[in-house]
């Protein structure tokens, strides 16, 4: 959750994390704001470690001990640790949304999986962290259908990128996971190596 000027924390973080600063004149801004700065003085390794981790943390909207237990489990689950930590912040409900094209901002996805909008094979959940699984299906409950939150949701989805392990019909508002939930590390906004390497020191 971000609470406070997001403006201010994007730069601070250097990264264009909240859609307000997915703009090009957040972009110019944040040039000239450079440019006007100065010379600082060098972070430490640990510090760069610690910017990392606060960087991934705000690209999935979620507090430092949610993301401190998400750490914990990845590096207790078998296998590549980056990948089971990136896997479960995935395969939370509120980043299914949004990776879904159901919701416009991570804001917006977490305020309407809270509200109990969406429901998971059948039942409501209201739990933005909620972990999908393969298999499982996610539609927007009967009594919120013809809400104004949802206006807008062909074009949404006609606009939104949506990563192969999951699957949208348009026409039944329905989302199912196709596939184990994972991201692309081309398009994240941190380096999750750097992230375990803090937690692991």
């Amino acid at each position: 959750m971000q609470i406070g000027p997001r403006y201010k924390k994007a730069r601070f973080l250097g990264i264009p994390i909240f859609r307000k600063t997915q703009t090009q004149k957040y972009a110019i801004r944040a040039q000239k704001k450079a440019k006007t700065t100065g010379r600082r003085r060098g972070r430490s390794e640990y510090g760069k470690q610690m910017m990392e981790k606060q960087k991934a943390r705000h690209s999935y909207g979620v507090s430092s001990g949610q993301f401190t237990n998400y750490v914990k489990k990845a590096l207790r689950t078998k296998g590549d640790n980056t990948k089971n930590l990136l896997s479960s912040l995935e395969a939370r409900l509120d980043n299914v949304i949004l990776r879904a094209g159901f919701a416009s901002t991570r804001a917006a996805a977490r305020q309407m999986s809270a509200h109990g909008h969406f429901c998971v094979n059948g039942s409501i959940v209201k739990v933005p962290s909620f972990i999908v699984t393969v298999g499982d299906n996610i539609t927007i409950r009967a009594g919120s259908k013809n809400k104004s939150i949802f206006d807008k949701l062909s074009e949404e989805i006609e606009s939104t990128r949506i990563p192969a392990w999951i699957k949208v019909d348009s026409e039944s508002r329905t989302i199912t996971i196709v596939g184990e939930p994972y991201a692309d590390l081309s398009e994240l906004l941190f380096d999750p190596i750097s992230v375990l390497e803090f937690y692991t020191r």
